[in-house]
């Protein structure tokens, strides 16, 4: 008979990505293994049942404060140094397991660092099993009757199973016995003590409401992901018994005899869900044949020495459990050969390599090419957790990197909504893995907050439940055993044979009488003996009766005692419940008071902190205000003193001049008088004044017959530096013999910052009207500094005075006899100089358009007299 195929039926019910589907947080818990040595520093401490806290150990980097950093981390659930394998079964495995019986698939792995205790949990040791043992014993304990025989179901290479008939299982039964080396293991065998205590488990769990109207088959296959390459435990190689199937470094010796195994193919099945192509599944039906199954890939796994783990894993294992459940037909006598009925849940249990750093496991070689593409895998998984969280709280759309590693793209469907995921974070509390323990706290952290879809129920049937114990009542093929009356029938003696052949046989109907009158009276004799029996039955049964009826009354009378001691105990625990809400009242009367104060107190709290800070404030501002007082004082004080010396030095030298003019007018008209053609005086020296005031240039009086005056250019005593040459637009030409000349000067009408960042000498021409109603030119000279701002600022140094006066139309002369021209004719105009010291600065900005010249006035005008 051709066998049926099948395959999954709950895709048909939700889509992938629907938006009615529920979606649970991915379990996370966490499991603290004990340390090793009594005496050795702990980095990590369980704070109750759902929460640990990380100290920085001795020796660490310390945080900014100077006090050691501690960190919290929450789980769904802690499980400290004394949890026993049950008690972790029970809170994580037990609910996955009763989800696969009913249809559903389970991811569970263990991820921690190497050595903190991932395969000790998964697996287990002597004595005290792990989770793989104890989910395969809760499998069987649950379809132990109802398992369908060998070969019923049968695995292809398209992640789905074929369907056969009884005949065809039978055949396949006899033709597997009849092979010399068969693969699948019988149950017949005696259990290996190797692993004997670790499947032994003491406790008896089962699930609730499993369909009893089904027949159940259980296959496991075993891989390791390596090197992210995808190997087969249970497969079959050729093998040389004489030369060691991997060296020491779990690598395959070069062999002729040996060809090391195949790494397998992921594929894609038509329900889009990634399986391993060509991996071998084999049906058990105990958890002895499971688990010995198990343990023949176990000791295929690679495992190595490294400087922090003894048997250190090198490679991620996956054990998965199929289940594959099939319902009977509508007679309750064989399995409904329909594919579509088929539901086919898996369940995966993941043993994560331990993430590590190279540094510390001291690795080189292979083992340091391992170590890099297990924390590669890790790497990829974290961050695919990373973008799933990220896509489900900010509600993008970033495309998840499940391809990057075999591992993540393996389980990828399971995140996508086909299973409940959990994690179990295993930590080593030594201080030596604390930067470690941080990095998995993260992880774990981070995974949390990723939600996967709920997986939908599977379909019904449709047939009338209970059909194989109805089938068993009718007396199918189920129960064996003979009814009463038969057993009754079979005791009377047989009847001698009634054909009567001949009209003269006298021999045939007498035996006929003789054989019915013994069955007769062995009836009578069977119906006698039952009334006997039936009485003794009934004295029996009355005084059962009566034993009851006493049973009962005593019991009657203990359960009016006992009430009564419970009545009296119900009226304490009443009146305790009253004391106790009493006292819960007052300690949350107490509780509140307290809130308060604390409230109150912090508040106080926060008001000295603000008042200390106001405080501070204020005296910080008082500090600067003096200090800025201070400075503007001693600034005050320097620009009156520089002032005050400004102003004294103005008012000497103009004094100094006015004397100066007396005395010259003095001594020109004592000429005029006494002398008319002796020559005009020089002008007194005075040389202390002149240490006080700035020097200056002296022109020389006018001297009677002098020679005719050529006209020629006066050279500035500083005619080697550049100049800035200020003239006004608003000036007059002026057609007077003596002109001033600067060689290298730039001529500007209105001052600005490029010509004087290029000089070093300033000249402002300013003209004003004199008393006389004559132009009276003045020549302003000053000094180019730069300043720190980046700009330039001029210190005014000199001022020289240009005048035209006319002798017939002045009032006063100069001279009263005016000397004569070498041709005979008379002067006109006199021209007279003179030379001011100067002491005043005016700064100029980078970018300002006020010159110095709309500020050039360093003393009040002087008056003649």
């Amino acid at each position: 008979m051709k066998p049926a195929r099948t395959k999954t039926p709950r895709k048909l019910l939700v889509k992938k990505g629907s938006q009615t589907s529920l979606k649970d947080p991915v379990g996370v818990y966490c499991r603290v293994r004990p340390l090793s040595l009594p005496d050795q520093e702990c980095c990590i401490e369980v704070i109750n049942n759902t929460t640990v806290q990380l100290h920085t150990p001795e020796g660490y980097r310390l945080n900014r404060n100077g006090d050691y950093k501690e960190t919290q981390y929450s789980f769904k659930q802690v499980f400290g140094t004394h949890t026993t394998q049950k008690e972790l079964f029970d809170v994580v495995a037990n609910p996955l397991v009763d989800d696969l019986i009913h249809g559903k698939n389970g991811l569970l792995f263990t991820y921690g660092v190497t050595g903190s205790g991932k395969t000790h949990t998964m697996t287990g040791s002597p004595g005290e099993g792990g989770l793989l043992p104890r989910c395969l014993d809760m499998i069987f304990n649950s379809i132990g009757t109802f398992q369908a025989k060998r070969y019923v179901f049968k695995s292809n290479d398209r992640n789905s199973m074929d369907i056969q008939c009884e005949v065809d299982a039978l055949l396949e039964r006899q033709k597997r016995e009849a092979m010399p080396n068969p693969k699948t293991p019988s149950g017949k065998r005696q259990v290996d003590p190797e692993f004997a205590d670790m499947i032994n488990v003491q406790e008896f769990c089962k699930a609730e409401e499993v369909d009893e109207d089904s027949v159940y088959g259980v296959f496991v296959s075993y891989i390791e992901i390596y090197n992210n390459y995808i190997y087969d435990l249970l497969e079959e190689v050729p093998f040389d018994p004489i030369k060691p199937k991997w060296n020491s470094c779990s690598t395959p010796m070069r062999s002729t005899e040996f060809v090391p195994p195949q790494s397998k193919l992921l594929r894609e099945d038509k329900n889009h869900n990634m399986y391993v192509a060509g991996c071998t599944e084999v049906e058990v039906k105990s958890t002895e044949e499971a688990f010995e199954v198990f343990w023949r890939g176990q000791k295929k796994r690679r495992i190595a020495n490294t400087h922090l783990n003894r048997e250190s894993s090198r490679s991620h294992s996956v054990f998965n459990i199929k289940l594959v459940q099939a319902p009977l037909d509508a007679d309750g006598d064989n399995v409904l050969q329909e594919k579509e009925q088929i539901t086919i849940s898996q369940l995966s249990l993941v043993d994560l390599a331990g993430s590590e750093r190279t540094n510390r496991t001291k690795a080189e070689g292979n083992r340091l090419r391992e170590a890099g593409n297990i924390n590669q895998s890790l790497m990829t998984l974290r961050t695919c957790m990373e973008v799933l969280r990220e896509n489900q709280m900010c509600g993008t759309n970033k495309m998840v990197p499940y391809r990057d590693s075999k591992l993540t793209h393996l389980f990828k469907n399971y995140f996508d909504g086909e299973g409940k995921v959990r994690m179990i974070v295993c930590v080593n509390p030594k201080a030596e893995d604390y930067e470690e323990s941080l990095q998995v706290m993260r992880f774990a952290e981070v995974t949390q907050e990723v939600e996967v879809a709920r997986p939908v129920d599977r379909a019904i049937c449709g047939l009338t439940p209970g059909r194989r114990y109805r089938n068993q009542a009718r007396g199918g093929p189920v129960g064996d055993e003979p009814l009463v009356t038969e057993v009754v029938l079979q005791s009377f003696p047989p009847l001698p044979s009634c054909e009567l052949l001949d009209i003269n046989d006298e021999q045939t109907l007498p035996r006929l009488i003789e054989a019915l009158e013994k069955r007769h009276h062995l009836r009578q004799m069977m119906i006698e003996e039952f009334h006997k029996q039936s009485i003794t039955f009934k004295a029996l049964l009355q005084e059962f009766d009566n034993a009851v009826l006493n049973k009962e009354n005593y019991i009657q009378g203990k359960l009016n005692e006992k009430e009564k001691v419970i009545s009296g105990q119900k009226l304490e625990i009443e009146r305790l419940e009253k004391k106790n809400k009493t006292l819960e009242y007052k300690i949350e009367i107490l509780e509140k008071t307290t809130t308060i104060y604390e409230e109150d107190k912090r508040t106080l709290q926060q008001e000295l902190e603000a008042q200390n800070q106001k405080l501070q404030r204020q005296f910080s501002d008082k500090r600067r205000l003096e200090a800025r007082l201070q400075g503007m004082v001693t600034e005050t004080t320097m620009k009156w003193e520089k002032e005050c010396e400004r102003r004294v030095a103005a008012k000497q030298l103009e004094m100094q001049n006015k004397l100066w003019v007396k005395d010259e007018k003095l001594k020109q008209l004592k000429a005029i008088v006494t002398e008319p053609k002796a020559e005009k005086p020089e002008r007194p020296s005075r040389e202390r004044d002149r240490e006080k005031v700035t020097q200056r240039a002296v022109s020389p009086s006018p001297v009677p017959n002098a020679p005719p005056i050529r006209l020629r250019h006066r050279r500035s005593r500083s005619a080697g530096d550049r100049w800035v040459d200020h003239k006004p637009a608003s000036n007059v030409q002026t057609e007077t013999v003596m002109q001033p000349h600067v060689p290298h000067a730039i001529t500007v009408s209105v001052a600005n910052e490029k010509a004087l960042a290029k000089c070093e000498k300033y000249m402002l021409t300013h003209q004003e009207l004199a008393s006389d109603g004559e132009i009276e030119t003045k020549l302003i000279k000053g000094d180019v500094y730069k300043t720190r701002g980046g700009g330039q600022s001029v210190q005014f140094t000199d001022i020289e005075t240009l005048k035209q006066e006319s002798p017939t139309g002045r009032k006063r002369r100069s001279s009263s006899a005016a000397p004569a021209q070498p041709d005979g004719t008379e002067s006109e105009w006199t021209d007279v100089e003179t030379r001011v010291g100067c002491s005043v600065a005016v700064e100029m900005r980078a970018g300002s358009q006020l010159g110095p010249g709309y500020q050039h006035h360093a003393q009040p005008k002087r008056k003649k007299p």
